[in-house]
């Protein structure tokens, strides 16, 4: 059948499992908008208030579900607005095709009206990028698009298509998708060295990352856990993957991981890595990261190998094939003695304070869990509430936490957060921010409330930029340029102009009674939380540092030699 490049779009996003897209319309695009309408009760499609909304709400979605997130623009301004957003996903691996229109091929190349070069602007933040520049290109490229989005290591990809494209009638056949195959290869004899330094270890230590929750591994990842006995910890993208209570999960690595984790990778003789790339958040001094320990890496991405710790075994291809072939291979392990001493170090960790006067972040985080089910699905921004977050959700599962891990990409919560809701509408999704994430991207407000999106966004509102400012106090001897923006922003007023509905708490009583209020609510809600504004997020770990470094107390005294250093610097 003959069909005009826009009804073609539709048609290859139907092949390919597509039933929602968002974006934001513009000149370029109009034929492809077109062709939507014709096509709304097959394909919804959700109008953000910035492209970077929409490139962010694909984002969420494809993080929550494992599909494919699909977003939609216009050429010039609205394809430069995708970029954060696909930077976003590029560096967490996630799967997503962004489409944008430009202007007609016969003015590629001459400045014409909002022009832009978008495939050479995305070429460093796309696993690959198309021009279409002949209609008969279009179906086979879009179908390679979602399969390489979905293929090896996940990640965006974008197609640019030029509006007479769009126009143009060509012959066009339905095709099935093709299935994306797992490549992995596996030396049988690799997995026995490997399952040996696992068996043979005395205080072995499992690192589990983000590629865990990519690749659905959550349950064979746990089975390993339980069959080695050995401690686990997570990475800030490996967050819900075991269970907060499961004895053997030990929590978050890293910068502001627990003492307990950190010194267990001090103090390993092994270490398996499972999913993780060993970021300079997580390995902060790469020559003295698990200088004690055998390193096992398992990753899909080769180039990942030996990039930043240098490992003595590895296993390259799916995390779930890996694990399925290796698991037969693993004894039943019993560490006690290594368990105790960990045990020893919980004793010395960090542990929050209480307070009757005042909201603290680990009141706030644990008030939220408690208020919502083991289902709920956490979004957060970047900054101080997104650690405290990592630390102190009690209830996360795969999938269920999503962060901007690898960008900290500031106002990535609220797109993701409406992302998350369209694709799973039976379910609760809270949106944890801090008041200088949230001033970034909260026009989404009006993309939940046109929608019915019952999200409830819980703001830690420190009026600082909290974070910054917490490095300023620690390392750059408490000269604040630029971190108390002196905003007076009323959260209530704002979010009720949207059209939804706000609060404005300043205890954990009148937290948990708005909370409560906000479930009831069938469009987004926002509750305004005060917090101090020198809260800090601890344990730290300084940048380049190690655990014997770790910061463990609230006052800025434990960081003096940092301030120290900075100066004599």
């Amino acid at each position: 059948m003959k069909l005009n490049g826009s009804d073609i779009i539709a048609e290859v996003l139907l092949e390919q499992g597509v039933d929602t897209i968002f974006g934001y319309p513009g000149g370029a695009v109009l034929n492809i908008y077109d062709a939507l309408y014709k096509y709304r009760d097959r394909i919804h499609h959700v109008l953000t208030a910035h492209e970077q909304g929409a490139a962010h709400a694909a984002d969420g979605y494809a993080r929550s579900t494992g599909k494919t997130g699909v977003v939609l623009a216009t050429s010039g301004p609205g394809a430069t607005n995708l970029v954060t957003g696909i930077a976003t996903a590029y560096m967490d691996s996630v799967p997503m095709v962004a489409i944008t229109g430009n202007v007609g091929t016969s003015l590629i190349g001459r400045d014409a009206f909002q022009e832009v070069y978008i495939t050479g602007i995305t070429m460093p933040i796309t696993k690959h990028n198309f021009m279409v520049q002949n209609i008969s290109e279009l179906a086979p490229i879009l179908r390679e698009a979602f399969q390489i989005a979905q293929s090896g290591r996940k990640g965006p990809v974008l197609v640019d298509i030029p509006k007479d494209v769009t126009a143009a009638v060509t012959e066009f056949e339905r095709k099935a998708p093709v299935s994306v195959l797992d490549e992995t290869m596996l030396d049988p004899e690799k997995l026995r060295r490997v399952a040996d330094l696992i068996n043979r270890a005395e205080r072995p230590v499992i690192e589990i990352g983000g590629g865990v929750a990519a690749a659905d591994a959550a349950e064979i990842t746990r089975a390993v856990v339980e069959t080695t006995g050995a401690p686990a910890c997570h990475t800030l993208m490996g967050t819900g993957v075991l269970g907060y209570d499961e004895p053997l999960n030990y929590g978050l690595v890293g910068m502001h991981g627990s003492l307990v984790t950190n010194k267990a990778i001090d103090e390993a003789d092994l270490l398996l890595a499972i999913g993780t790339r060993f970021s300079d958040r997580v390995a902060l001094d790469p020559d003295r990261f698990a200088s004690h320990a055998a390193v096992v890496q398992i990753d899909i991405d080769t180039s990942e190998i030996n990039k930043n710790v240098r490992v003595d075994e590895y296993l390259t291809g799916d995390v779930k094939t890996v694990l399925t072939a290796l698991l037969p291979l693993l004894k039943k392990g019993s560490h006690d003695a290594w368990l105790q001493t960990l045990e020893e170090y919980k004793k010395r960790d960090y542990i929050p304070r209480d307070s009757d006067e005042f909201l603290t972040p680990h009141q706030l985080v644990r008030a939220i869990c408690e208020g919502t089910d083991k289902e709920t699905i956490y979004v957060t921004d970047v900054g101080q509430h997104q650690m405290w977050a990592a630390q102190y959700l009690s209830h996360t599962k795969s999938r269920n936490f999503l962060t901007s891990g690898g960008l900290g990409t500031m106002g990535y919560g609220y797109g993701a957060a409406i992302g998350a809701q369209i694709a799973h509408p039976e379910k609760r999704v809270v949106h944890i921010t801090g008041d200088g994430s949230f001033h970034m991207n909260l026009n989404e407000a009006c993309t939940a409330v046109s929608n019915h999106l019952p999200i409830i966004t819980v703001i830690f509102d420190n009026r600082v930029l909290g974070m910054v400012r917490q490095w300023q106090t620690c390392f750059y001897g408490k000269r604040y340029s630029q971190t108390d923006p002196e905003r007076k922003t009323d959260f209530v007023k704002v979010i009720e102009g949207f059209g939804g509905k706000g609060y404005h708490v300043q205890t954990i009583e009148a937290f948990k009674a708005a909370y409560k209020a906000a479930q009831l609510a069938d469009g987004p809600v926002w509750i305004d939380c005060d917090i101090p504004k020198d809260a800090r997020v601890v344990p730290m770990i300084p940048a380049g540092a190690t655990v014997e470094d770790i910061l463990l107390a609230d006052s800025c005294a434990t960081c003096e030699k940092q301030c120290y250093k900075n100066e004599q610097a």
